[in-house]
């Protein structure tokens, strides 16, 4: 007898603007932390121990519960040799895979290529936020962007039916007729025809959802809340993205910082609670990014652009606990005032792509890269 497994989903969640590892896994039995952060830090009993040496900031205690029933990893270290801390620079190579030169896809794009390559499906990857995240891009890839799922379509507000009916095909019309001219037209048309397929598809999900679970009513909680909606409506969404800032915190960093992550702690929890609620924590794996760390040495009231970030990974059936060396404090081992990183970020992409998607984590990850333990390889029957 064959079991059917439902396809795994993944979720990205992006803190725009550079978080401040330092005050996220906090090294508080390292006394330079204390040297080095003379204002913006968390002080010892402050801290969510997960060890003798290292402990979340108060504001992921959420997180932190997560953690305690080993759904949580936690890479250290993490980022890509010769740091940039220009946010547009560092967040293209986040999201392409590419640090040396300008990378023309992203990394997500390029597995939903792999697991979707005729571009049958216009869902099956799903922005919440504005515009379009690189990560997403690749020639040929349908992705739908959302800001709004409750009134997402073409037309939404045109009263009637039939009045509406007639809207949609004409508008289909118009890029059908597209297709028959040149590639950029042809382009034109199939990128309409998909977001017309694609918000038919989209808006019926809120309707087919139920929860007992409220989420608070803030950006990034409202984001997941509708990811829930399309991941229960179980229509063939493998991969979505989101972001929540913005964590660039050059001033009032604790009052700020501390609002961010309770936010996000809070909404990652309930979405994986609302999963565990229609059965579908298994099936789905979070990821948390941010595109560079801050500066060891604290400016008064917050801290500059840095490198040395940390990265989380998140979901049921995650190897929880640490992974990577927490960069040294030591001066004599700073990059420029810097963290040092000592875990590449594609290593990350590269586990994810083959033992979660399933699909080459070469191409993903432009290229090849050790893979971490944070989720077990995959073994055939």
């Amino acid at each position: 007898m064959v079991t059917e497994t439902k396809p795994r989903s993944l979720v990205i969640v992006q803190l725009s603007g550079g978080n401040d590892a330092l005050n996220t896994v906090i090294p508080y039995g390292d006394g330079l932390y204390y040297d080095w952060r003379k204002e913006v830090r968390i002080e010892q009993d402050r801290v969510l121990k997960i060890n003798n040496q290292l402990g979340l900031n108060p504001a992921l205690k959420s997180i932190k519960n997560l953690w305690d029933h080993e759904k949580v990893a936690v890479i250290n270290g993490v980022g890509y040799p010769e740091p940039n801390r220009s946010h547009f620079r560092s967040i293209d190579i986040w999201n392409t895979g590419e640090s040396v030169g300008i990378g023309d896809s992203g990394w997500l794009g390029r597995a939903l290529r792999e697991i979707d390559p005729n571009g049958e499906n216009p869902i099956a990857g799903v922005n919440f936020g504005k515009g379009l995240p690189r990560a997403l891009s690749c020639r040929g890839v349908p992705v739908a962007s959302v800001s709004d799922l409750e009134n997402y379509g073409l037309f939404p507000d045109i009263q009637g039916e039939r009045s509406r009916d007639l809207t949609l095909s004409a508008f289909s019309q118009i890029y059908g007729s597209a297709m028959a001219h040149d590639n950029v037209a042809q382009f034109i048309g199939q990128t309409g025809i998909d977001a017309l397929k694609g918000a038919d598809i989209l808006r019926t999900a809120p309707a087919q959802y139920s929860s007992a679970i409220e989420y608070a009513n803030n950006p990034i909680a409202q984001s997941m809340k509708s990811i829930a909606q399309v991941l229960t409506a179980d229509i063939g969404t493998r991969v979505f993205y989101t972001q929540h800032g913005s964590f660039d915190t050059h001033a009032a960093e604790l009052e700020t910082h501390t609002r961010l992550w309770t936010e996000t702690s809070d909404a990652i929890a309930d979405f994986m609670e609302d999963m565990k609620e229609h059965n579908l924590e298994d099936d789905v794996l979070v990821l948390v990014w941010s595109e560079f760390g801050r500066r060891i040495k604290d400016n008064s009231a917050g801290t500059d652009h840095g490198s040395g970030g940390t990265a989380f990974v998140i979901g049921g059936t995650v190897n929880g606990g640490l992974y990577g060396e927490y960069p040294s404090l030591k001066e004599s081992d700073h990059l420029e005032g810097d963290l040092h990183f000592n875990n590449d970020f594609r290593s990350i992409y590269s586990t994810i792509a083959e033992r979660w998607l399933e699909v080459d984590p070469a191409i993903v990850s432009n290229g090849n890269y050790e893979q971490h333990e944070f989720i077990s390889p995959l073994t055939s029957n």
